[in-house]
């Protein structure tokens, strides 16, 4: 049995300081895996039905595979996983800022970690993201995750699309889950995918009928679903309702579901 309680890993970013923490759960004994940057609580094991409900919600109306699929935000691998466990995903790209990140998913320090690694499927990618939906380019280029872990400076995004491997490639879905909500974000450089210039940029990367879909912490804004609105042709913001054992009762995260247009 693990210990009571253990920091596994602390590292500064250009974002603040970030965590990895295990504890074990007072009732059921499990070990319980939480993310901090700074004070603020970015993710835990408990709470992981947001994060699934991503990848089931973006990929459920998509058509029959192999399917291209991209990921923004590791984290915990929750998303990342739960698109590999869907037969129709041919490949996986998961694009994450932080070399620390994705540094717990190859040494297995972090439960789904050795699955994600191990899988062919499956490529970690060092980048920001924000930067590289964009198109902007920054000195160095997208580094992936056997790089030299610089982190000078924000991200190391570069141009040519969320694969460095093959600029300009475009996805059957994106799915992000970086900032707590369109309207809370984690760094200031991120808000501007969530205008509508961010936003049709970002639809460049999809195919014809692809899916864009967003993990949000806040309920449905109706502000950013009429940006979404503005840009795809289908849009629906679904409530993920789930058990809160910390506080009793339920809690719900917004997952937005956007398709590009067809042809």
């Amino acid at each position: 049995m693990s210990a009571r309680f253990e920091e596994i890993d602390w590292r500064p970013t250009p974002m603040g300081e970030i965590s990895l923490r295990r504890r074990r759960h007072p009732v059921s004994g499990e070990d319980v895996y939480e993310v901090k940057l700074g004070d603020e609580y970015l993710m835990s094991s408990l709470f992981t039905a947001g994060e699934v409900e991503l990848a089931r919600l973006g990929l459920a109306e998509l058509p029959d595979g192999p399917l291209d699929v991209a990921v923004g935000g590791l984290g915990l691998g929750y998303t990342a996983r739960a698109a590999l466990d869907d037969p129709r995903v041919g490949s996986l790209i998961v694009v994450d800022a932080l070399a620390d990140v994705i540094d717990w998913h190859r040494r297995g320090l972090v439960p789904l970690g050795a699955g994600l690694v191990s899988d062919p499927r499956c490529r970690l990618v060092r980048g920001d993201f924000f930067a590289m939906a964009a198109g902007s380019a920054a000195a160095g280029g997208p580094v992936p995750a056997d790089g030299p872990p610089d982190e000078s400076a924000h991200g190391v995004a570069g141009e040519g699309g969320l694969d460095p491997e093959s600029p300009g490639r475009r996805f059957h879905a994106i799915l992000l889950d970086v900032d707590h909500s369109p309207r809370h974000v984690l760094h200031p450089g991120h808000a501007a995918l969530y205008r509508r210039e961010g936003l049709a940029a970002l639809a460049e990367l999809l195919l014809p009928g692809g899916v864009f879909a967003l993990w949000s912490n806040d309920p449905p804004d109706a502000e950013f679903t009429s940006v979404l609105a503005e840009v795809f042709v289908e849009t629906a913001a679904h409530v993920v309702d789930f058990d809160n054992p910390l506080q009793g009762g339920t809690a719900a995260n917004t997952v937005y579901v956007a398709r590009r247009r067809a042809g």
